[in-house]
C-alpha cells in the first residue's frame, strides 16, 4: 500500500512539473494519452462511444491510464525492496522505471518512438520522470518514519 501511495503522489509531482513546464515554455499539451486510450480501447473492442463523446471519454482514461502507470510503479518498486536503496539512487530508479513503464507502453501501442524523439523531447520526459522518483521516495520515507514513530 505504501509503494500505491508514494506512486500516486509521485504521480501528482510528475503532472505539476509537466504543467509547469508547458506554462513557462508556452507549449502545447501532449496529445499521448488520449491516443493510448483510443489504442487501448480499440485493443480491447471496447467502443468509446459517438466521436463527441468518444473524445470527451479519451481526454478523461488518458490522464488516468498515466495515474494507474504511476501507482502500479510505486507499487512494484517497493515491492522489490528499492526503499533499502540510497534515496538519490532510489529516486533515479523509481524515476526511471515509472518513464520505462510509460514510454514502453506508449512505444508498444504505437503511439510513439523514442528513436526519433529529439534532445528536448528527452528532457521533457525525463525531468517529470525524476520529480516522480524523488516525490515517491520522500514519500516512502515518511510513510516509513510514521510508522516508527508509533
Amino acid at each position: 500500500m505504501d509503494g500505491a501511495i508514494a506512486g500516486a503522489v509521485g504521480s501528482v509531482a510528475l503532472n505539476v512539473v509537466t504543467y509547469l513546464d508547458m506554462a513557462l515554455r508556452a507549449r502545447p499539451a501532449s496529445n499521448t494519452p488520449e491516443e493510448s486510450a483510443q489504442r487501448l480501447a480499440e485493443m480491447l473492442h471496447v467502443g468509446l462511444g459517438p466521436e463527441d463523446r468518444a473524445a470527451n471519454r479519451r481526454s478523461g482514461l488518458g490522464p488516468l491510464l498515466g495515474y494507474a502507470t504511476g501507482v502500479l510503479s510505486g507499487a512494484a518498486l517497493t515491492l522489490t525492496g528499492s526503499r533499502r536503496l540510497p534515496g538519490p539512487v532510489a529516486a533515479g530508479l523509481f524515476g526511471a522505471v515509472a518513464m520505462l513503464a510509460s514510454d514502453g507502453t506508449l512505444t508498444a501501442l504505437g503511439v510513439t518512438d523514442p528513436r526519433r524523439w529529439s534532445r528536448t523531447d528527452w528532457l521533457t520526459d525525463i525531468v517529470p520522470h525524476l520529480a516522480y522518483g524523488v516525490a515517491a521516495v520522500a514519500t516512502l520515507g515518511q510513510l516509513s518514519r510514521g510508522r516508527h514513530r508509533r
